[in-house]
């Protein structure tokens, strides 16, 4: 029988994966099935820019996927039973059992809500397509000088705020932050970022906790109301109680707890990419969840399960944080470098360049995500009869 490789989730991380492991791993001993819950791949990067009501490229997985061996299960993943190696997933046709000999679990966050009341009944976010789509339909509806306020000073945040505020003129953007908007960049950037809250009008209300979302307001922490027509809520994200509930070893957040080579601590066969993993960077801190995040960990993820299967030694991919990339609309952003300790550095890429830099490395990922094979799929790489997982790892 061929190994069963289950793939959960297909962004950037599971996307990724699944095509390097179907360009690297012989057809005749694996078999490669990728479940996600839309049948397409979503730049989820560019979801601020979809809910704006920018159209952005089809992508469908059958078509990503087109001559490589891979199967896709388009399916909502309902639970994982670590123990007897089996994912259960639902769609249109009912419930179905699949099992696996290695499990490569990258489905990713959504929005948090921080039990915060209001926020699931009322509140819209960009973390996913359908949300996003949403928020999207929202803003179709309101008039000229309808309100829209952000909660949230993270890069999401910053991102829908200004995106919203340059596409849709006519609508009043506000932001509700806890601490300081764009504190942790460095002096320029924050410059930058200010000079283009004051360009889009975008007024900010920081040091300010949301404690309740209602239909048309949030109220603070001290009892001030912010009129809105649409609050979108952008306050961090969180992975999904998937993890958790089928017993594999998590940290507080629902993140699952990994070794450096990506297999979960408590289960070896499961291994995890994006942002569902919690491993420690370069830097002695843990990973944040970001695309960037989900490249490095893609990488060690596929090294380790080729490693394990076929007895090739585990080159290691290096885990570290270079920076934060901003988009302030179409045409500016910023790119804020930072040091082995995760703080700004005090230079940074603002305005036209960053922008561009930013739109290259976008489609350049786009492409790659939708070639998984290059049009060559090499197959180069068997089943080891016998093969203890390594758990060391050699220098790239």
């Amino acid at each position: 029988m061929k190994h069963r490789i289950v793939v959960l989730g297909a962004g950037y991380a599971g996307a990724f994966s699944a095509g390097y492991l179907a360009r690297q791993l012989h057809s005749d001993d694996f078999e490669i099935t990728v479940v996600n819950a839309e049948p397409d791949f979503v730049e989820r990067l560019r979801n601020h820019q979809l809910a704006a009501g920018q159209e952005l490229r089809h992508r469908p997985l059958a078509e990503v996927f087109a001559g490589t061996g891979i199967r896709l299960r388009v399916a909502r993943v309902t639970d994982v039973d670590v123990e007897h190696r089996t994912v259960t997933v639902s769609d249109g046709a009912g419930i179905d059992r699949l099992g696996y000999d290695t499990l490569l679990y990258t489905l990713g966050s959504t929005a948090a809500d921080h039990r915060v009341p209001g926020v699931d009944e009322y509140a819209f976010h960009v973390a996913t397509r359908p949300s996003a789509l949403r928020l999207r339909a929202r803003l179709d509806e309101l008039g000229e000088g309808g309100h829209v306020l952000v909660v949230g000073g993270n890069l999401t945040a910053i991102e829908a705020a200004t995106e919203i505020a340059e596409s849709r003129p006519g609508l009043r953007v506000g932001l509700v932050t806890r601490g300081e908007l764009g504190g942790w960049l460095g002096p320029k950037a924050r410059r930058h970022l200010l000079r283009a809250f004051d360009r889009f009008d975008i007024t900010v209300h920081e040091h300010t906790a949301v404690e309740r979302v209602e239909a048309s307001a949030a109220i603070s922490a001290d009892g001030t109301v912010f009129a809105a027509d649409a609050t979108v809520w952008a306050a961090g994200f969180a992975v999904h109680p998937i993890a958790a509930a089928s017993g594999l070893a998590v940290q507080p957040n629902g993140q699952i707890t990994v070794d450096r080579q990506m297999r979960s601590v408590s289960h070896p066969d499961v291994y995890v990419a994006g942002d569902s993993v919690f491993v420690i960077g370069e830097n002695g801190l843990p990973l944040p969840m970001s695309c960037a995040s989900a490249g490095f960990t893609s990488q060690q993820a596929t090294a380790a399960i080729i490693g394990d299967r076929t007895g090739r030694k585990i080159k290691a991919t290096s885990l570290a944080y270079v920076g934060n990339h901003i988009s302030l609309g179409r045409k500016d952003a910023i790119f804020q470098l930072v040091d082995g300790d995760a703080r700004a550095k005090s230079g940074a890429l603002c305005g036209r360049t960053a922008a561009r830099v930013k739109s290259a490395i976008l489609t350049t990922a786009a492409w790659t995500l939708s070639h998984p094979t290059f049009g060559r799929p090499n197959h180069r790489y068997r089943l080891a009869t016998t093969r203890e997982p390594s758990f060391d790892v050699v220098a790239a």
